[in-house]
């Protein structure tokens, strides 16, 4: 009895599934470390916390993993989501995709109305930057900028987990949080509004308020001449206090090629091997001169 107790231990115990170990990927996109979290805008570090707090922590962890050693290898803005093709276990890279559930057009008319009444949003949209009030003037709409609940994000992965998410859409959403470093409107258009949209419908309620303020006006609006203006021509008209400026390298390597992929007509060597080291030698340029010391004027004795 204890032998064949002892055989069907063995049995349970060499049958027991092991972790998968992924193969190795080249040329992946590799999101930033740990202590790079503190140099994410604030959109980003928003995103990878609503991830955290919708996901499973367990895969969330090894999704994380997987994105660190640059197991995704592509990430593909389509319209309404986000494809990616994720290298795994398997030889064949695994087809992840997602989509945020859009905001309706009622929804999105309350919301640019809510940003037309503040100047400061559309001065900073316009400028590239999403001020961190925006997720506040969002909820005082009734909707959310950010994924909520679990129905406002729809995933699936062509891996054999039973599990959704799984790691290697976890992955995907840590690669996703570096692009949105860069291109925070992508989060806009996962919503269904482009920049241009939002911005043609700023300028349109700016100008419709600015025509019933002329209407309403008793007295037009006095203008200097230029000549007597000239001592105080390049002084602040408003505070640069909410402006933001971030001078820093990509995170990802020409981020533009990987989305747009080599052409066709150019098939002699990847492009994107060949415009490396250019692209390399412009950055090092571009942080030299942001960063470069002034030079101290010489003292003549």
């Amino acid at each position: 009895m204890v032998r064949k107790r002892s055989r069907r231990y063995t049995y349970f115990r060499n049958t027991r599934p092991t972790p998968s170990v992924p193969l190795n990927a080249n040329g992946g996109i590799k999101a930033r470390e740990p202590g790079d979290l503190a140099a994410h805008a604030w959109w980003s570090q928003r995103w990878i916390e609503v991830m955290e707090g919708l996901m499973d922590v367990g895969r969330l962890r090894r999704g994380r993993t997987y994105a660190r050693k640059g197991q995704v290898l592509s990430l593909t803005e389509n319209p309404g989501g986000i494809q990616a093709r994720v290298q795994g276990s398997r030889p064949t890279p695994y087809k992840v995709t997602f989509r945020i559930a859009p905001l309706s057009e009622t929804q999105w008319e309350q919301v640019i109305d809510a940003m037309s009444s503040q100047a400061i949003f559309a001065a900073q949209l316009l400028a590239g930057h999403v001020p961190e009030q925006i997720e506040q003037l969002f909820s005082a709409s009734g909707v959310s900028l950010f994924p909520e609940r679990h129905g406002d994000l729809v995933s699936d992965c062509s891996c054999p987990d039973y599990a959704n998410p799984c790691k290697h859409i976890a992955a995907v959403h840590y690669v996703l949080a570096d692009r949105l470093d860069e291109d925070p409107f992508l989060l806009f258009r996962l919503r269904g509004r482009t920049q241009e949209q939002i911005m043609q419908a700023l300028r349109q309620r700016r100008q419709g308020e600015a025509v019933l303020e002329e209407e309403e006006a008793e007295t037009p609006e006095t203008v200097m001449p230029l000549e007597q203006t000239l001592d105080r021509f390049w002084d602040l008209a408003a505070p640069l206090d909410g402006f933001h400026v971030s001078v820093r390298a990509p995170q990802i390597d020409m981020p533009l090629l990987r989305r747009l992929g080599d052409p066709a007509f150019f098939p002699e060597a990847p492009l994107q091997q060949l415009l490396n080291p250019a692209y390399q030698a412009i950055t090092r340029a571009a942080l030299d001169s942001a960063f470069a010391e002034e030079a101290e004027p010489e003292v003549k004795e």
